[in-house]
C-alpha cells in the first residue's frame, strides 16, 4: 500500500472512530507504536487501544505525505477533537507526564490538538506490518 493510501486511511478510521477498520490495516501480527516504547501487536490488541477514539467527539483531522520508499514511508497527521469523558482527560494527562491542567468541578473538557510524525512499512500485499507514531498534545482549554 502506498504510504498515500495509508495515510487517507489512518484519517477515515481515526474521523470515523473505526477500531475494526484500524486493525484491517495490519498484517495479523502487525505492530503499532503508540509511543516510543509502548507496541501493540495483533488484532486484539490493536482494537483495544483504537477504542479509546470512542471517548472523543467532533474529529477533524489533516494527514500530508512526508516521504516515501518502496516499503513504506513517513507521513504528518494533525487531529484534534472534543474530549467526550473525563476518563478520556485522564487517560491523556497520564499519558503526557504533566497532570492535569488546573479545571475545577463543572468546567467543560477541553479540546485537544494532537500532531505527530508516522513511520510505516508495509509488506507486498500492501498492509502494515509496523507502524511507528511520534505526537505531542496540547489541551485547548474553553
Amino acid at each position: 500500500m502506498p504510504i498515500a493510501d495509508f495515510m487517507a486511511a489512518y484519517k477515515r478510521v481515526w474521523e470515523a472512530q473505526d477500531s475494526e477498520g484500524f486493525t484491517q490495516l495490519f498484517v495479523p501480527d502487525g505492530k503499532y507504536w503508540n509511543t516510543p516504547f509502548q507496541v501493540q501487536t495483533g488484532p486484539v490488541e490493536l482494537a483495544a487501544y483504537w477504542d479509546r477514539i470512542k471517548l472523543q467527539e467532533d474529529i477533524r483531522m489533516r494527514v500530508r505525505v512526508l516521504a516515501e520508499t518502496e516499503t513504506g514511508g513517513v507521513g504528518h497527521w494533525n487531529v484534534s477533537y472534543q474530549v467526550a469523558s473525563e476518563e478520556l482527560f485522564a487517560i491523556w494527562a497520564k499519558s503526557t507526564g504533566t497532570g492535569l491542567p488546573d479545571r475545577k468541578p463543572g468546567d467543560p473538557l477541553p479540546r485537544m490538538e494532537l500532531d505527530g510524525l508516522l513511520e510505516a512499512e508495509f509488506e507486498p500485499g500492501g498492509l502494515a506490518t509496523t507502524v511507528r507514531i511520534w505526537w505531542h498534545s496540547v489541551p485547548r482549554m474553553p
